[in-house]
């Protein structure tokens, strides 16, 4: 089961929980279910409180967990009436005994699986996201971090190696690198912030910048490069040490990281404590599941904060991702990779 269906499935549980309540099959009385929690309405003498009607917009997707939700606003007053139609709903079917149904047996018993199984989740998750847990996982990538070189420079693309050749010219006789990148550079995304391409390191480059710029010294000017759309001229502002992703940037990919891999390691120990027997056959030359290649072993990279790119560079994600390091390494700076989506690849056993 996808991961991310796992966690979209805790929001559904949660509907479903309703369901169930309203079915006779979940707490009842008129005692608080959660601590501060406020009564506001009542259906045939059973209580609808403000966390039933916040878990109703969770579900739908209208707010996130742990979102306020304000008791006085449209929006609230539209889920309360959801909820309370949600309950008589239930009440009638049960009245009609269709809750006696096989059928409906199976499906309510199903929808109880699931929403323990997501509280199960829930916990786990909670259990192991800690910021305790998150700073030592970034602590210990970054002791493992191998750092090389950044490089910060500025570009003027041109349509010929002539037109690069008359501006290194202009440049050599004291013209401002800065305002003839805005005057005569091709590149939209560049231009006018003066062809800054912030700081990047060469492995993550096109081959034409990442050969021409390897050895680079502050202050060189480097071209002509071919580039898509013409030929770059670049000039190299800094050079330094690459610097570390800072905690609040690789916070979201190690949050990922540690959920997917908890849950994963918690469906291992049941499955294998489990005896599961699977009573259909795969199709004859049908392909084995294996886990995908986004599947993180390590901690993927974060991005930091971003900056314009060279032109025309290929999508680092397909470049770089597979090949990444096994430690926090920061991704190109105008174009961050997408965060891979983690699918939970089949437990062992399985």
């Amino acid at each position: 089961m996808a991961l991310a269906t796992i966690i979209r499935n805790a929001g559904l549980a949660v509907a479903l929980a309703l369901a169930l309540a309203a079915c006779g099959k979940g707490p009842g009385g008129d005692a608080a279910p959660e601590s501060g929690d406020k009564a506001v309405a009542k259906v045939d003498g059973k209580t609808v409180w403000v966390s039933d009607v916040k878990r109703e917009a969770i579900a739908q997707g209208l707010i996130g967990e742990g979102e306020p939700l304000d008791a006085s606003s449209e929006m609230f007053r539209q889920m309360m009436d959801e909820v309370i139609d949600q309950k008589l709903l239930a009440a009638e079917a049960v009245r009609r005994k269709l809750d006696k149904d096989a059928v409906a047996q199976r499906k309510l018993q199903a929808a109880h699986d699931r929403v323990l199984g997501d509280i199960l989740v829930e916990a786990t998750v909670a259990d192991a996201v800690t910021e305790a847990n998150i700073k030592g996982l970034y602590d210990e990538q970054q002791k493992l971090a191998r750092r090389g070189q950044e490089i910060h420079a500025r570009q003027i693309v041109l349509a010929t190696p002539a037109d690069v050749e008359a501006v290194r010219k202009l440049v050599a006789a004291g013209g401002s690198f800065e305002a003839l990148a805005m005057e005569k550079s091709r590149d939209p995304a560049t231009r006018f912030n003066g062809g800054d391409l912030g700081y990047f390191t060469t492995d993550v480059t096109p081959d034409g910048y990442e050969a021409a710029l390897k050895d680079a010294k502050v202050g060189q000017v480097i071209g002509p490069i071919p580039v898509a759309g013409g030929y770059a001229l670049v000039k190299i502002e800094d050079v330094r040490e690459e610097q570390p992703v800072p905690l609040d940037a690789a916070r979201p990919q190690i949050v990922r990281f540690l959920t997917y891999d908890r849950i994963r390691d918690l469906l291992e120990k049941l499955r294998a404590k489990a005896k599961v027997e699977t009573l259909i056959k795969p199709e004859a030359g049908a392909a084995k599941p294996v886990p995908p290649a986004d599947a993180p072993k390590v901690l993927p990279p974060a991005p930091p904060p971003a900056a314009a790119a060279p032109p025309a560079r290929p999508a680092p994600a397909a470049r770089s991702a597979p090949a990444r390091p096994k430690h926090i390494r920061p991704a190109p700076a105008a174009a961050p990779a997408a965060p891979p989506v983690l699918t939970l690849p089949p437990p062992k056993g399985a």
